[in-house]
């Protein structure tokens, strides 16, 4: 068996306390912005889980101003985020996305002046690329209680609004008609994004957050209209591409030149994306055969002088 999986992984990846902790605190991630991310694309709110990201930026470089773990700025700054959003916005999406720019904007401008202070007056080693790119390696095993307690809040807050919020998703017309408190559950919906972005910013980074939320959701979707289901792929391939990504993080620190290994979010948003575009590939297979089948090849262009109409 060793032999066998030696070309996969490398000396020491399966006895490597930091490997624990990454493939624990990756898992746990994923299975919670995968199926909180399902609910993102199907309401059209990508562009608030990408600002919740950027605006962790903020709350990551405040973080180690005050000396503490980047998890707790990305936490406090996503949920102070996500309250003023839905305090300035309004039902409309012409005016969530207008509250979203807003609130972006403005805490882009503090996220500049701590990352400066962050460099010159306590000269933190790092501290920007951790940041914004994310260091799952170096996450210590206290951390590990706090992410798993905070998937748990997400987990619980979404079986409670799962039903109400997909009614309001699918018609906020159809949900308030039935008594359904649209404001309440899109309010309790964008508190739980908050936290899962703020969770996501610690695993790939605050920039690359939004690959992990809406990226195996999108490719999901693809694959299943069907609510549940893509709750569950969604999961599945987030999962997947982190963990794959963790082992070749891992991998890269053997490849020439030695001891220079490559960042997981690189590697988790590069399968990330892969794993998107293989979704579409039943899709384009289905459309294949449905053309073959009507008695035109696929990307053969009609004869000349045929208009196409039977």
């Amino acid at each position: 068996m060793s032999h066998f999986l030696a070309p996969v992984f490398e000396v020491g990846f399966f006895e490597s306390s930091s490997v624990h902790i990454a493939v624990a605190i990756g898992a746990a991630v994923a299975l919670v912005s995968g199926a909180l991310g399902v609910f993102t694309v199907m309401r059209g709110q990508s562009f608030a889980g990408e600002a919740l990201g950027d605006i962790g930026t903020t709350g990551g470089s405040g973080a180690f101003l005050v000396g503490v773990g980047p998890l707790w700025g990305f936490l406090v700054a996503n949920i102070a985020a996500a309250a003023t959003m839905e305090l300035l916005g309004v039902q409309r999406p012409r005016g969530r996305d207008l509250a979203t720019g807003i609130v972006l904007g403005a805490a882009l401008g503090l996220a500049a002046l701590f990352l400066y202070l962050d460099t010159t007056v306590h000269n933190t080693t790092g501290a920007a690329v951790t940041v914004l790119f994310g260091s799952l390696f170096t996450v210590s095993s206290s951390t590990l209680p706090l992410v798993g307690a905070l998937a748990a809040v997400v987990v619980a807050v979404l079986l409670v609004i799962h039903r109400p919020l997909l009614l309001s998703t699918v018609s906020p017309e159809i949900a308030a008609a039935r008594g359904v408190p649209v404001r309440r559950v899109g309010a309790a919906y964008l508190l739980a994004l908050g936290v899962s972005v703020a969770l996501c910013a610690l695993t790939i980074g605050s920039i690359l957050s939004t690959a992990l939320l809406v990226g195996p959701a999108a490719a999901a979707l693809r694959l299943s209209r069907r609510p549940g289901v893509a709750v569950v792929l969604a999961g599945l391939i987030g999962v997947a591409a982190t963990w794959l990504g963790i082992v070749l993080a891992y991998d890269s620190y053997y490849w020439p030149p030695k001891g220079n290994g490559w960042p997981v979010s690189f590697f988790v948003v590069s399968l990330v994306f892969a794993f998107y575009l293989l979704s579409g590939l039943p899709a384009w297979l289905q459309r294949r055969r449905m053309r073959a089948a009507g008695g035109l090849e696929p990307g053969l262009p009609l004869a000349a002088g045929t208009s196409g109409r039977r």
